[in-house]
């Protein structure tokens, strides 16, 4: 399968405008090898160029992992003394014959130390964006990266439906993140999971990316969960929100429109539609009920490998969705000082429409 997914790269590659990319520790290289580089102050970057075999530049303790990979590479390993490792990226640049070549590279990703290095070896290079050909090159995901993504909506679900006992009125939002984190580990969650789970009561639940505060939880408030887990290197990506105690009726009332966005949002997921559909189809739920001001994001982001990726669910992203194709479906009202609903589901477009990873309910429930 890394072999198939090189070749895709490759064949990207020859119709870009490139003559390689360069790629240091993360998801993409993850996908391309299957195998986990740490990001650390020791540089490792693999450079892929057509026709080619691969090459990669990497310090010697992390030598062991060159026979993991599963096809042909170059290795140019580098000691410990700083002042030698552009000589092993000059080496792998000339075994590229790269230099004045355009190598691209993820801005999302490379780090100024990486680049440091890689334009060290290739001075008269350009070093143009390769956002388009690498986020391609996961937008569609296979049978086994869903199921890897159902398995980590469960795992984030199972984990969630455990905390829930223990949201007492009192107790802080740092206190229930930590009870959170904890089941998404008793449940199965990788250790590094897609992001800080955020827990956020009352006025803190108006803003959407809200860190968990020693703030406690009272009678009144809305309290936001969104949560995710890790499983095989996949990812979900979820949010719920409770009502602590018994809450005012509007409060009651924007979950009720936020859950309708949501159903709404989901409903407009299909293949061959543009991604702007799905943000229209929940942005027009709220708007109509009067808080439309009060929804201050995108519907949704595409999931994965990463917590945040292509495609995006905005007004004016006119991207057609694509069997395979994984994104979040999460409208919001943010009534800033006072409480805040987000909903958030994770969908997978089919051929004939939208699979919803995560079933968990949606309707507002009273904790405490």
């Amino acid at each position: 399968m890394t072999q198939s997914r090189l070749n895709k790269l490759t064949a990207s590659l020859r119709t870009s405008g490139l003559s390689a990319v360069a790629l240091n520790p993360g998801p993409t290289l993850t996908y391309l090898s299957g195998i986990g580089f740490h990001l650390m102050e020791r540089p490792v970057v693999l450079l892929v160029a057509p026709d080619q075999d691969p090459v990669l530049v990497l310090p010697e303790l992390e030598l062991p992992k060159v026979e993991l990979f599963p096809y042909k590479i170059q290795a140019f390993a580098y000691g410990e003394n700083p002042s030698e490792w552009d000589d092993a990226f000059r080496k792998a640049a000339q075994a590229l014959g790269l230099d004045g070549k355009r190598i691209g590279v993820e801005p999302r990703q490379m780090r100024l130390l990486e680049f440091r290095h890689v334009k060290a070896g290739a001075p008269e290079a350009d070093y143009p964006d390769a956002t388009d050909v690498l986020s391609g090159l996961r937008l569609k995901k296979d049978k086994a990266e869903v199921d890897a993504m159902r398995k980590a909506v469960k795992i984030a679900q199972d984990a969630l439906e455990a905390t829930i006992p223990q949201m007492k009125i009192g107790m802080t939002e740092k206190e229930l993140a930590s009870e959170l984190v904890m089941q998404l580990l008793k449940h199965g969650s990788e250790s590094e999971m897609p992001f800080a789970p955020i827990v956020s009561a009352g006025p803190n639940s108006a803003n959407p990316h809200a860190s968990p505060t020693k703030r406690k939880i009272q009678v009144g408030d809305l309290l936001v969960v969104d949560w995710g887990a890790a499983h095989d290197g996949y990812i979900s990506d979820l949010t719920r929100t409770f009502a602590v105690g018994e809450v005012d009726e509007e409060y009651q009332k924007i979950h009720k429109i936020v859950q309708e966005s949501n159903a709404a949002g989901r409903a407009a997921a299909k293949p061959g539609v543009p991604c702007a559909n799905v943000d229209i189809a929940a942005r027009d739920v709220i708007e109509r009920s009067g808080y439309g001001k009060y929804f201050t994001h995108r519907t949704g982001h595409g999931i994965g490998m990463e917590g945040h990726e292509a495609p995006y669910m905005r007004g004016d992203n006119m991207q057609l969705l694509e069997p395979g194709m994984a994104f979040t479906v999460e409208p919001g009202i943010y009534l800033a000082g006072r409480n805040g609903v987000r909903i958030e589901d994770n969908l997978v477009i089919t051929e004939d429409g939208a699979d919803c990873l995560s079933d968990m309910p949606r309707e507002i429930r009273v904790v405490g």
